[in-house]
């Protein structure tokens, strides 16, 4: 494939299409033979940065239908990030141009689940994971204030969970669009960022938010 500079909206549709392709069990394997190999051995220059759940289910590279050197992928339990992570996104719109960014949330989320069993049972997880707890506390909080106001104190646990990856996924949206180095390049339309969910059964990536397109 060409790696010529895409706008944001065309990086995503190219995202879109190649998300067809998976969802439709009609993949192409782009940019994956010896030929691309060596070319991107010299130099790379992905098209869109993919923020994602470490979940085994939801490989972005397969999810797309993308290959070497199409993205650049940052991957943390339910899309969690901290200043680490923000440097390791910003790596590519600052230092590639790279013009889009998607968070990619999921249903069903392990992560989530884990840290909203946690939070209800006032529990502490093994070793670290207690600090994935700690980031997705907002999002618990917001969702149950939310469904209090509605009058629905005790959510279902599945609605609660499909609820958080929502709010998880614009929360990582917001945070990133007001990064301070990111903010001008969406303002000025030089990249974009899109939240978007993907459906394990049906293989799906649908888009729930877009910025700076």
């Amino acid at each position: 494939m060409s790696d010529q500079k895409l706008s944001p909206a065309q990086a995503w549709a190219r995202l879109a299409e190649g998300n067809q392709h998976w969802a439709k069990g009609r993949l192409t394997h782009p940019d994956q033979d010896t030929a691309r190999r060596q070319q991107v051995a010299r130099q790379q220059d992905p098209f869109a940065a993919i923020v994602s759940c470490i979940d085994s289910r939801v490989p972005p590279e397969t999810v797309f239908d993308q290959g070497i050197g199409d993205l650049f992928v940052v991957r943390t339990g339910a899309q969690t990030i901290d200043d680490l992570v923000t440097a390791s996104i910003e790596y590519g719109p600052l230092e590639n141009g790279t013009p889009l960014i998607v968070v990619l949330g999921h249903e069903r989320c392990g992560a989530i689940t884990a840290a909203a069993h946690a939070i209800k049972a006032h529990a502490h997880l093994p070793g670290h994971l207690d600090a994935i707890v700690h980031c997705l506390r907002p999002v618990y909080d917001h969702v149950t204030a939310v469904s209090v106001a509605k009058g629905d104190a005790d959510l279902p646990e599945s609605t609660l969970i499909g609820e958080m990856v929502l709010a998880q996924v614009a929360r990582t949206v917001h945070e990133l669009a007001i990064d301070d180095p990111l903010k001008p390049l969406v303002a000025d339309g030089t990249l974009g960022i899109v939240g978007a969910v993907y459906d394990l059964d049906t293989g799906i990536v649908t888009a729930l938010q877009t910025l700076g397109f």
